[in-house]
């Protein structure tokens, strides 16, 4: 659809409605300065322009400076500078003059945090003297916590956001070990034979048994991040809890490794190592420039498969998928690098967001590809999901949905 024109009236509130717009992005997560405002101002008045693209790519080239916030702005923008049912307030200060009517829809992803940082509630009144004083009830700040938990991430405000992340940085994701061929000695479990044989002929008689038990070792977890355009924000949740667990002790991993791909394979180990999150994730976000781009699942499987898998997926490794398996590959190339990668791991969880639909059936070519060669299934899309993830790591029977979307493949 083609953009409609746009006309800017030069009125003197130039400044004053970019500034206003800046503002809205700040609330809505952005770090912006005077700096950056001021570089606005300046491409506006240089940069001549007729339409609303125009317009937009020039404050977009101003003021977005990371891949997540291309969503955001977007949303911002068109309730700012378009949309009459949010900003009736402000229409008397609008810039633009848009021609043009445009069709009711429904909200998008990121929409709630833009108009939110739009259109703040005012604050309650206070509570006059003689006014009986109400008592907050523990059970609503209960009941709002677990409509949290099973909130879609998609769907959050930027304060729920910031609550969710809160509480992913409290999750933990404890593994049990692996019992391994290999011996060590003490214990009771198994007669050394080798060793006591060793004694006696130091001593000259069998007066004592040397005993051993199995060596214990802790497995390694490896998570492949999805970062594409419709997964970017559930990947971004699911690293803030990566990040947790990375930097949690006691929780029983050797090793914690996160990648990330969308056109591409990204290795973000060692970004998140740091110990500040927000660090952490932006370093990961200019490393990976894939954020928000298209998939490619076969071709990225590939390089972790070639490249990595060797490395990483040793020690009896859980490996973790998150993605919503939509992909341009050939799904027969997809399904020979996911049986690849299935070898290669103990254990392989796919987390799909889409399970977060009722009644959800596999019928896109490369969750066709993919589903038979995972070991479980399971939803991704909110905290409550994700907390589901250690009882699908510790009990080897757990298979999530896989079995019923399988029937579902061979009755189909």
């Amino acid at each position: 659809m083609e953009l409609p024109e746009l006309t800017v009236q030069d009125d003197g509130r130039l400044a004053q409605n970019i500034t206003h717009f800046a503002r809205a992005l700040r609330k809505a997560g952005f770090r912006l300065g005077p700096g950056r405002i001021l570089q606005a101002l300046e491409a506006v008045q240089a940069a001549p322009f007729t339409s609303r693209a125009d317009f937009f790519w020039t404050l977009h080239a101003c003021f977005v400076s990371k891949p997540e916030e291309r969503l955001v702005f977007e949303q911002v923008f068109r309730l700012y500078w378009r949309d009459p049912r949010y900003l009736d307030h402000m229409m008397s200060l609008m810039l633009p003059q848009v021609k043009g009517s445009y069709n009711e829809r429904k909200a998008a992803p990121g929409e709630k945090r833009a108009a939110q940082s739009l259109l703040d509630l005012p604050p309650p009144p206070p509570q006059e003297e003689g006014e009986e004083e109400i008592e907050i009830d523990a059970s609503a700040t209960a009941a709002a916590t677990e409509r949290l938990r099973t909130l879609d991430f998609e769907q959050m405000s930027v304060e729920e956001i910031a609550e969710a992340k809160r509480m992913l940085a409290r999750l933990t994701l404890p593994v049990q070990p692996l019992v391994s061929r290999r011996m060590t000695p003490g214990g009771q479990a198994r007669v050394d034979r080798a060793a006591t044989m060793r004694a006696a002929l130091r001593r000259g008689d069998l007066g004592r048994l040397a005993f051993q038990n199995p060596r214990l070792k802790w497995p390694n977890l490896v998570a492949l991040c999805d970062i594409s355009g419709s997964m970017s924000q559930y990947s971004r949740m699911v690293l803030h809890f990566l990040h947790a667990v990375m930097n949690a002790r006691g929780q029983g991993w050797a090793q914690v490794h996160a990648f990330t791909f969308g056109t591409r394979l990204t290795n973000i180990t060692r970004h998140l190592h740091q110990r500040d999150v927000d660090a952490a994730l932006a370093a990961a976000g200019a490393e990976a420039q894939d954020w928000q781009g298209g998939t490619r699942i076969g071709q990225c499987l590939h390089a972790f498969n070639q490249d990595w898998s060797r490395r990483v997926l040793g020690q009896g490794a859980v490996v973790l998928l998150i993605s919503d398996g939509l992909d341009r590959d050939p799904p027969e190339a997809l399904s020979f690098e996911m049986k690849r990668l299935s070898l290669s791991a103990r254990r392989l969880i796919w987390v799909n967001p889409l399970l977060r639909w009722d009644g959800f059936l596999p019928k896109a070519q490369g969750i066709r590809a993919m589903l038979p060669h995972c070991d479980a299934f399971r939803a991704g899309h909110s905290i409550a999901t994700l907390e589901g993830l250690a009882r699908a790591i510790s009990d080897p029977q757990d298979r999530g949905e896989r079995d019923r979307l399988l029937s579902h493949l061979r009755d189909g």
